[in-house]
């Protein structure tokens, strides 16, 4: 039988292609479409495709959450990212959603055909490009399973939004009512938990979650 694909991504151009390029594949049917986060889920809930290949960057609903989402109401169904990002980051939060595979858009396509048969057959694929950051991820993330070991206190989460928001560590500790001090120790430990180095990537981590704004 045919692996059954989802493509979602907001761009008709992409969609085309790679339709064109996985539908000519002996062992590969793109059943659906999304041009966005939210018909992704919802194309994922109704027709449990085997593998959903997600862009991250697209309207109503972001590729990271819709991601969490069918990985919450359809587990079964693989998730595999395609996107441009080639950071940490962006490659932490999506497996940490429940991405399978990560595949940026500048490789080859026969990375993107080797990551759906990879994670069709169980595996996490990562893109070759990136192996060095996932081998330094190696103690936060899960191959199993894709899901971060870390997870973050309410107070962690707490500093870290206002963090994003362009709050200073004196302005967050008068706002909650806490020590200086203490307001460094959270930040620094939900940095850690998360892989996050600096601010830009925190304000990165905060859009993907939609801490900052819901698209």
């Amino acid at each position: 039988m045919k692996l059954r694909i989802l493509l979602a991504d907001d761009h008709e151009a992409v969609r085309e292609g790679l339709k064109a390029i996985l539908n000519a594949q002996s062992d590969m049917e793109v059943v659906a479409e999304a041009p966005d986060g939210q018909a992704a889920v919802e194309q994922a809930t109704a027709l449990c495709p085997d593998v959903v290949i997600m862009d991250v960057s697209m309207p109503r609903v972001n590729g990271l959450r819709a991601t969490q989402a069918i990985r919450e109401t359809c587990p079964q169904v693989k998730v595999v990212t395609l996107t441009r990002h080639a950071d940490d980051s962006y490659l932490q939060q999506l497996l940490r959603a429940g991405a399978v595979g990560y595949v940026l858009k500048q490789s080859r396509t026969s990375e993107v055909l080797r990551a759906i048969r990879a994670v069709a057959g169980g595996r996490i694929y990562i893109d070759p490009s990136l192996a060095r950051q996932a081998g330094r991820m190696g103690t936060r993330v899960d191959t199993r399973t894709g899901a971060g070991r870390a997870s973050l206190s309410r107070r962690e989460e707490e500093v870290l939004r206002l963090v994003a928001w362009g709050y200073s560590n004196k302005e967050i500790a008068a706002r909650l009512a806490l020590s200086v001090k203490t307001i460094e120790t959270h930040k620094a430990n939900a940095a850690q938990k998360l892989g996050l180095s600096n601010r830009i990537e925190i304000v990165r981590f905060a859009l993907l979650q939609g801490w900052l704004h819901d698209t």
